[in-house]
């Protein structure tokens, strides 16, 4: 049988391979490896929504609906990326054991106005993931990473005893339409963090507040008035946890530098909060907040109406499923 041309598209780039169409479709897989350094293993081949797969004993190119001319779309990890999650894994893990040794180890009681070490290894996100057929998983690790670790998050899991077993992402070609997904009442958090053409991520605090939505569905499933309420919530005292810092306010954590404005509103109104000239000298320290208070609470309930649409937990959290 005569060679036929496929054309494959991979990370912004076009590779033209050439097969005999009776020949294996594990050869297209091993030839697509020699040209990108994608192992077979890593390979996601998408033809009209379906996925081709290497794994099919004896299946031919033909028998796979390939055919002259037709173009494919291709998702992976290279080698190189590859082992260095596997070494960011073996980091992670190794770190994750130290925590829980030093937990079993006695402690003396000392008085302390903080949260107990218990609490802080409790209520957090116990494992993260990234999808490892996605491009630069690394990347989509550290952005992970950053929002387990970020500082107002940590205050509302403590304060509010949040506990997540994984924190993972959400491809956008596998769950168009959907930001996030709470699966068991926070047995899962998964999070749309990529751009739709996957060449960076989504805005940081765009998908923060993706993950507070989220974590309120850790306590109630449907968006019902239980729901809002307590969303409505975690993004006040998230916002407040961040202001206090642009302030002064000392807490138990240092965030110095961590604060980013989200919209042209509430930079307008730090603005007075930081001394601004169009600030009247009458004003007192909290008066200067609460406006910077109010105008991110308005931002941020326009915003939590759209993420509604957006949010793939409808159901009770005893029946939540993906």
């Amino acid at each position: 049988m005569s060679d036929t041309s496929f054309e494959i598209a991979f990370r912004g780039n076009t590779h033209r391979v050439s097969l005999p169409l009776d020949a294996p479709v594990s050869s297209l897989y091993a030839r697509l490896e020699e040209l990108t350094q994608v192992p077979p293993s890593a390979q996601k081949l998408l033809f009209r929504g379906k996925k081709i797969g290497a794994s099919q004993e004896g299946v031919t190119l033909a028998e796979a609906g390939l055919r002259d001319g037709i173009k494919i779309q291709m998702l992976g990890s290279t080698t190189h990326e590859l082992e260095a999650l596997h070494e960011t894994e073996s980091e992670h893990h190794t770190k994750e054991r130290i925590l829980r040794e030093r937990a079993l180890k006695p402690r003396v009681k000392l008085r302390s106005t903080g949260s107990s070490s218990t609490s802080a290894t409790q209520y957090r996100f116990h494992k993260l993931e990234p999808l490892g057929h996605l491009p630069d998983p690394p990347a989509a690790l550290a952005r992970l990473s950053k929002l387990a670790s970020d500082p107002a998050i940590h205050h509302i899991m403590q304060k509010h005893r949040f506990s997540v077993g994984l924190l993972t992402e959400l491809a956008p070609h596998e769950s168009p339409g959907l930001l996030g997904l709470n699966v068991g009442a926070g047995q899962a958090i998964k999070l749309r963090i990529r751009t739709d053409e996957y060449d960076g991520f989504r805005p940081y605090l765009e998908v923060r507040r993706v993950l507070c939505h989220e974590l309120a569905h850790n306590v109630w499933g449907e968006h019902d008035n239980n729901f809002k309420e307590l969303n409505s919530k975690l993004n006040r005292e998230v916002a407040e946890f961040e202001a206090a810092q642009a302030h002064g306010t000392h807490y138990l954590v240092d965030v110095r530098g961590t604060y980013e404005p989200s919209s042209n509103e509430e930079g307008e109104a730090l603005v007075h909060v930081l001394g601004g000239s169009s600030t009247p000298l009458t004003d007192s320290i909290e008066d200067r907040r609460r406006r910077a208070l109010d105008a991110a609470t308005s931002r941020l309930k326009k915003q939590e109406e759209e993420l509604e649409q957006s949010c793939g937990t409808t159901k009770p959290p005893s029946t939540t499923q993906l």
